[in-house]
């Protein structure tokens, strides 16, 4: 066995060192890794002490607003990530041009989207003006959004340190704001304010980097046209987010308006644990998107190869994390305190969810590169639906867990069970399920990489 593993260590060590790719993807994913790995520990620690001090009414209620304004941030990014990485890596020489009109684009989708997201807690909650400031205060942050623009060059480039930076010291600094905030006593609406700090940092933080690796946003271009381009591509990415959007938040609205405060402060704590690791497959993804972009150049051969090995690392992935938690959920709810112990349970179902989250976000690769942003709304759409309908049902009679199960089946079909309906999508399903089979392919998988490795990485 240890020889066994020796040689797969060796196999992966020439593999690493033939490609200059692979070796910028490794290094990319590692930064944003080791930000969100860092991210993920103090957010923990820090996510128990203010669980504690708020308590399940008042912890629901912050996620309430929170889950309110994330159901429509997608208005406000108009699914321009992937479309504006794609086209830097395809036409470098107008980076400047994709630049600037995707900043006014976000910019004035995120006034839209404010406007839009205060109108409407005003019309279902008139007489609850706390909520209202809340909602407002965390819809403020989405203006400041607009500069993660500069990201989308950094993704382009496979060069993430930057990003790291930006948003790793602005967590850290709030993080240790909210600590003192619990000391002082400070009210609920506090924290609302410290979510909209740290989005000013984060713009601070990306705008000093872009200007000191040579870039300058006095040079981005805003014009009509390309505006035009990048909008055809990305409306139907638009709403598909929207519904991504929904299915992923529109339990907690339903459980704080069907089953209380205190019930969505429970599952609160069983959806941040769910979560909690979901920065490994964004940043997987982030770091190998351009590689499988510049595979569909090549070949349909490399593309779909690299695309399987993505569906693979994530499913494995996606096991490891639901296969730990599920064994150490009960001590890890039993750190936010008794009155959270329900959570234990929910947490151990919402898990799996998980592995086809990962799988998700790796066909977003697919669908981006093969400029198939229709379908990412159709089966979106769809998931959007059975979530929703499912939560009619299951929330008043089971409460929290019944979002858990609907949740878990609505993710299953967006993601995977969808592909079977539509044939443009057949092939990258039956790739999904036989990633899905990662656990029973490993041994084969290990023997393709030791032959691998005597070859070269394209």
């Amino acid at each position: 066995m240890i020889h066994k593993w020796r040689t797969i260590t060796l196999s992966l060590v020439q593999l690493f060192s033939k490609s200059q790719d692979l070796k910028k993807i490794v290094v990319s994913t590692g930064w944003l890794a080791v930000e969100r790995v860092f991210r993920m520990v103090v957010s923990f620690f820090v996510g128990i002490a203010i669980a504690r001090y708020l308590g399940p009414e008042q912890y629901g209620q912050l996620n309430y607003a929170q889950s309110f304004v994330a159901l429509f941030s997608a208005l406000a990014a108009l699914g321009l990530d992937g479309i504006v990485v794609r086209n830097i890596v395809n036409q470098p020489s107008r980076k400047d041009e994709f630049m600037g009109s995707a900043f006014v684009l976000k910019l004035f989708g995120s006034l839209f989207t404010i406007a839009l997201t205060v109108g409407l807690i005003i019309f279902l909650r008139p007489d609850d003006p706390h909520t209202q400031w809340m909602v407002t205060l965390v819809a403020m942050g989405m203006i400041l959004q607009s500069f993660d623009t500069i990201d989308y060059w950094f993704q382009s480039q496979v060069y993430a340190k930057v990003k790291v930076y930006a948003y790793g010291i602005s967590f850290f600094l709030l993080s240790l704001v909210k600590v003192v905030m619990i000391v002082l006593h400070a009210p609920l609406i506090a924290f609302a304010y410290a979510g909209m700090a740290e989005s000013v940092i984060v713009a601070i933080g990306l705008l000093v980097g872009y200007r000191l690796h040579g870039n300058s946003m006095r040079k981005w271009r805003v014009t009509f046209a390309c505006s035009i381009e990048m909008l055809k591509d990305s409306w139907p990415l638009i709403f598909s987010s929207l519904a991504i959007m929904i299915y992923m938040r529109i339990d907690q609205i339903m459980i704080g308006e069907m089953a209380g405060d205190h019930e969505l402060g429970i599952y609160s704590v069983a959806v941040r644990l769910g979560e909690m690791w979901y920065f490994v497959p964004i940043a997987i993804v982030s770091s190998t998107f351009p590689s499988i972009v510049q595979a569909k150049q090549i070949n349909d051969e490399l593309f779909y190869e690299r695309l399987q090995h993505l569906y693979d690392v994530m499913a494995f992935i996606g096991y490891v994390a639901a296969i730990v938690t599920t064994c150490f959920a009960p001590f890890i709810v039993t750190l936010f305190g008794q009155e959270y112990s329900a959570a234990a349970s929910i947490l151990i179902c919402y898990i799996w969810i998980g592995l086809f989250v990962n799988l998700g976000v790796a066909r977003s690769s697919f669908l981006n590169t093969m400029n198939y942003t229709k379908w990412h709304f159709v089966t979106s759409f769809l998931g959007c639906v059975m979530n929703v309908l499912l939560n009619l049902i299951l929330i008043p009679r089971y409460g929290a867990m019944g979002a858990t199960i609907a949740s878990l089946f609505s993710y299953w079909f967006q993601t995977h069970g969808s592909c079977f309906f539509f044939r443009p999508l057949h092939k990258t399903g039956a790739m999904q399920t036989k990633a899905i089979l990662v656990p029973f392919r490993l041994r084969k998988i290990m023997a393709q990489l030791q032959i691998r490795s005597k070859g070269e990485y394209l």
